[in-house]
């Protein structure tokens, strides 16, 4: 079957009549089933179908809302004159699943890509909140390459505790390290817990969630004023059904996901995530992404479309707000227009019109939460990217989050192998560390761990946080959460699992990482270093079967997105045969 047939007046037919249309065997059999719902016949006439994907699960509390937002839409698709399916697709809850979500971000995708395709569907909303849900439900819909938008599940209210403001996974991260340093007590951590997710929703801080609504908002894909509006607030729901409603009127204009993300619309993205502070999850998601639609896009394309661009949102973890703050200051609308000739305006959107025609009235209403680009929180503050001989295939760094004094530094490697390694020695009396020292972990990338868990914002020894010690420079070939903090090089590639250079740095090698000159040196010998390699064994291969195979052997390194080698690129919607 196509989803190009033609109708015999020049229009488009759409890919559902290849269902629903006719009077044949599977035509009869594909309606009457669907009836047994309740749909009247009415329906079948040849509306627009449109999927709603939906990550609802209790499993992901941020999604836990969805059921709601999914209505929303549904009742916004039957308002345009279209015909609502809803679909579930796996969800993966960031704060609950073991041992990382990112490990089955490619797995959604393909139950993305695979849903979409095998199913009568002419356009496809999809419902994404939690950090690796919304890369995950692009990844997937860009293989297929129908009319898509996104709806957001929005973020939490703002945490409340003890007349002060505490933000998802930054202030905890902060609180955590509080109570090892002996300055906040265990009673106190617990009493935080309730205040800190207070109502349903993502994180409130901009961690990856918020970042990755953001992003899907920059790239054009969302209706404008998607990233910010909290979870609880009327006006998001509003959005569904509006969305509701567009996503049928593409259908009927042919507006695919190509035409929306293309590499302007990405470069957007990235100058986007500069000046909102965003995560650097972003940097392996949009990777991805470009690789899924064929558009060529690489790692140093972050370090060059990210120089210049200030700091202008003032939220944690590189500033003091929330959220809902940056909502009630503009949301993202006004960043946008405030970055004005820095972006291509004329990018493309789900609309219908251009990026800067979706923004160009769109007012600051807090001039501390959303900064002026002549006042910015920070003149240069993006993802760096870092290479040397630690990291031939580049690492990165969010350059926001880290400590001034740390970003030119010279340091002793204290290394750990694994996460097992670390927690058994970081807070040992006798562990020979210093504050000026650098923590070097190995074997947590895409193969080592295997799935590059968030564990690169490594906690610091006890003894020195006892000592007042706040930051230290970390390296890892992990990721680290887009709520956490400090000096943090992550992404190193090629991983140590695979014989990158990682694997090869020894207790006591010095480092030197020069962030603004973009280098990260291992100060070795080339001859010692080449030696060290003919010496180095390869990781063992623990993962025998199931989807950690798969998982191993299929996965690409963190400068090409840590997608599947099998999944670049589209694959369209063509099914060939009928089920019966």
């Amino acid at each position: 079957m196509s989803s190009d047939t033609a109708t015999r007046s020049g229009e488009r037919r759409l890919r559902s009549r290849e269902w629903f249309a006719g009077n044949d065997l599977n035509a009869f059999i594909h309606r009457s089933w669907m009836k047994n719902q309740g749909i009247p016949d009415r329906m079948f006439d040849g509306r627009p179908v449109i999927g709603i994907c939906n990550t609802y699960s209790e499993l992901t509390p941020c999604n836990a809302h969805f059921r709601e937002l999914a209505e929303q839409v549904r009742l916004g698709v039957i308002e345009a004159g279209g015909f609502p399916v809803e679909f579930p697709v796996t969800s993966l809850g960031e704060t609950i699943v073991r041992p990382t979500t990112m490990l089955y971000r490619n797995l959604v995708s393909m139950d993305v890509e695979e849903s979409i395709r095998a199913n009568p569907i002419d356009g496809v909303v999809l419902l994404g909140g939690c950090d690796k849900t919304t890369p995950a439900l692009l990844m997937g819909a860009a293989s297929c390459d129908l009319p898509t938008i996104v709806v957001s599940g929005g973020p939490m209210l703002n945490g409340r505790h003890e007349g002060r403001t505490i933000g998802s996974g930054t202030s905890v991260f902060a609180m955590s390290e509080a109570v090892r340093a002996g300055t906040m007590s265990e009673c106190a951590f617990r009493a935080a817990e309730s205040a800190t997710s207070r109502s349903p929703g993502h994180c409130n801080t901009m961690g990856t969630a918020s970042t990755m609504a953001a992003i899907a908002e920059a790239l054009g894909l969302t209706l404008p004023g998607n990233a910010a509006i909290p979870a609880v607030d009327s006006r998001r729901r509003v959005l569904a059904r509006d969305s509701g409603v567009r996503i049928v009127e593409m259908v009927r204009e042919d507006l695919r996901m190509s035409a929306v993300v293309t590499r302007r619309s990405l470069e957007n993205a990235i100058r986007v995530n500069t000046a909102i502070g965003g995560s650097t999850n972003a940097v392996v998601h949009l990777l991805a992404l470009a690789g899924r639609l064929e558009v060529p896009l690489e790692l140093s394309d972050f370090a060059e479309h990210s120089q210049d661009i200030p700091l202008l949102v003032n939220l944690m973890p590189s500033g003091d707000y929330l959220m809902e703050d940056f909502y009630y200051a503009g949301g993202l609308p006004a960043v946008i227009a405030e970055l004005g000739d820095l972006l291509h305006t004329d990018a493309r959107t789900v609309t219908g019109r251009t990026l800067g025609e979706n923004v160009e009235s769109a007012p600051v209403w807090d001039d501390d939460v959303i900064r002026a680009r002549r006042a910015p929180l920070r003149k240069e503050a993006g993802i760096a990217v870092l290479t040397g001989n630690l990291a031939p295939n580049g690492a990165v760094i969010k350059t926001s989050a880290a400590s001034p004094h740390l970003v030119r530094h010279t340091g002793r490697a204290v290394v750990f192998h694994g996460m097992d390694d670390f927690r058994a020695r970081i807070d040992c009396p006798d562990l020979d560390i210093e504050p000026g020292d650098i923590i070097v972990l190995t074997g947590v990338g895409p193969v080592g761990a295997p799935g590059m868990p968030e564990v690169g914002n490594l906690p610091l020894p006890k003894r020195l946080l006892e000592r007042g010690v706040t930051d230290m420079v970390r390296i890892s070939d992990a990721r680290m959460s887009g709520t956490a903090f400090g000096t943090v090089v992550l992404h190193v590639a090629p991983e140590a699992a695979v014989g990158g250079p990682l694997a090869l740095v020894r207790h006591g090698d010095l480092i030197e990482l020069d962030v603004p000159a973009g280098h990260l040196r291992l100060l070795v010998d080339e001859k010692e270093l080449h030696a060290r390699a003919e010496e180095c064994e390869p990781a063992p291969v623990t993962e025998t079967s199931g989807y950690r195979r798969l998982f191993v052997d299929h996965v690409l390194q963190a400068d090409r997105g840590v997608d599947f080698d099998f999944l670049v690129g589209k694959r369209g919607t063509a099914v060939h045969g009928d089920n019966h």
